[in-house]
């Protein structure tokens, strides 16, 4: 491997910092996606500050070595994979909150924080952390600015990409850059922060970032509602839409209803084809809780519940924040992540429940139906040959339905080594090279986190 007799220059900046003992690289080789694959790296870095990511990628880029940076492992598209012979590049050590700005609602952070640890910091304040994807407990904000994760909250507030004001990152040959204003509006030049959110590490190494931040959110008013089908729900997400504006509106199939209730024993409505969660905030909460609780009864709901007991709302938002978990008890799952138009929701729904027929899967469905991201989960026993090669078909036609759809084959974790096979197919291949061009203005040698993400 070209630069593996360098590597001793790399430890005499680095020291203990610099790790090659295979075993404990182990750990760092690849993220949840479990049907990628992921190669052995030369070494990993474990930066402590800036400085030993400068060093990192000054002598990455000399040596010509592939950098892939990783934050918490917690993605689901391989994007942080390791390549064989790479530098695997964590950040995970980059994890304090350098200052919260309460008269600018600001709070500047290293990538390593975790995303929750932030919510609670600001919190202390009178101020919240908006952005809140399903792994806010595990999730870091340097990797759900790779991904431009998104979250329960997005269809009313937005994703990472509106909450983030500036981006100091490290570029493949050591520069380091800064991006963005913390002022309301800018409008100078091109907008390169929002050009690496969501670039999954190819276009630069993200060490520190300025995060918007709101006043705290009033009490929430919550409401429960069980339905026949999938398409009902759906039907009630489209009503909702034209008489309230909920911050929070969730949906659970019959699959993952039994999942959740078989781990939890929460009592759910196992008789129910679908479950929609819904959230209402502001002033006026609950007046807004029981039009939408209304509207639900309306469009055929068998079971509709409200409340305005913030602890009884966390109980209930609490069976969609377990949905992976309760899945993952039942086999090995691949994840998917699809955003469709909502009006084509019930499609795509539909045929979800078809594809899982077809291929003798189990396929528990879950998602942000407020703006049509869902998260179709296969499970399947990734011992067995057979039950793999079904899961990946069903996932190939999944995301082929989707497109078919006018959907994106990825709302908010990424494209990584899992999707981009699906990549030109979607955006188109002078688009494509376009976004190639960019890749080659940040990067020249393709060093950093290549055929990934574009």
């Amino acid at each position: 491997m070209a630069g593996s007799v360098h590597i001793e220059d790399l430890f005499s900046s680095l020291g203990d910092a610099l790790v090659t003992d295979p075993d404990r690289m182990l750990a760092y080789r690849r993220d949840q996606s479990l049907l990628t694959e992921a190669g052995m790296p030369l070494a990993l870095v474990r930066a402590r500050d800036t400085d030993d990511v400068v060093e990192t990628m000054k002598w990455a880029h000399r040596h010509g070595v592939p950098v892939v940076t990783r934050g918490a492992g917690t993605g689901l598209a391989g994007a942080a994979n390791a390549l064989d012979g790479c530098i695997v590049l964590s950040v995970e050590k980059l994890n304090k909150i350098l200052h919260i700005d309460t008269a600018a609602r600001t709070a500047t952070v290293q990538p390593g924080v975790i995303n929750g640890d932030l919510a609670a910091a600001v919190a202390e304040h009178g101020l919240w952390y908006v952005p809140d994807p399903g792994s806010r407990a595990i999730s870091t904000i340097g990797g759900n600015l790779a991904t431009n994760a998104g979250g329960t909250c997005c269809a009313k507030y937005g994703v990472t990409a509106d909450h983030v004001a500036r981006i100091k990152a490290v570029l493949a040959d050591g520069r380091i850059i800064h991006t963005g204003a913390v002022t309301r509006k800018n409008v100078a030049g091109l907008n390169l922060t929002q050009l690496l959110v969501g670039s999954e590490g190819t276009l630069a190494v993200i060490v520190e970032a300025t995060m918007r931040l709101r006043a705290a959110p009033t009490a929430a008013s919550t409401v429960v509602a069980a339905f026949p089908s999938t398409a009902q729900a759906i039907d009630a997400v489209l009503a909702i839409r034209d008489r309230a504006e909920p911050c929070l509106l969730e949906l659970m199939d019959r699959t993952t209803i039994a999942a959740v209730n078989e781990m939890t024993h929460m009592g759910l409505d196992e008789s129910a084809g679908a479950l929609l969660l819904i959230q209402c905030d502001g002033r006026d909460a609950g007046a807004e809780a029981q039009t939408c609780a209304a509207v639900c009864a309306e469009v055929g709901a068998t079971e509709v519940y409200d409340t305005d007991d913030p602890v009884e709302g966390e109980e209930f938002m609490q069976a969609r924040r377990v949905a992976l978990t309760a899945l993952e008890r039942q086999g090995s799952t691949l994840l998917d992540d699809l955003a469709v138009p909502i009006p084509r929701l019930p499609e795509m729904l539909s045929a979800i429940e078809q594809i899982a027929q077809k291929h003798c899967l189990v396929i528990g469905t879950f998602g942000h139906a407020a703006d049509g991201n869902l998260h179709p989960t296969i499970v399947f026993d990734a011992a067995d040959d057979d039950h793999t090669r079904r899961a990946r078909l069903a996932f190939d036609e999944m995301v082929a339905e989707c497109l078919a759809l006018g959907g994106s084959i990825s709302g908010e974790h990424g494209i990584g080594v899992l999707k981009e096979p699906y990549l030109e197919r979607m955006v188109g291949s002078v688009e494509r090279e376009l976004m190639s061009k960019v890749k080659v203005a940040f990067d020249p040698t393709s060093i950093l986190n290549p055929g990934r993400g574009i």
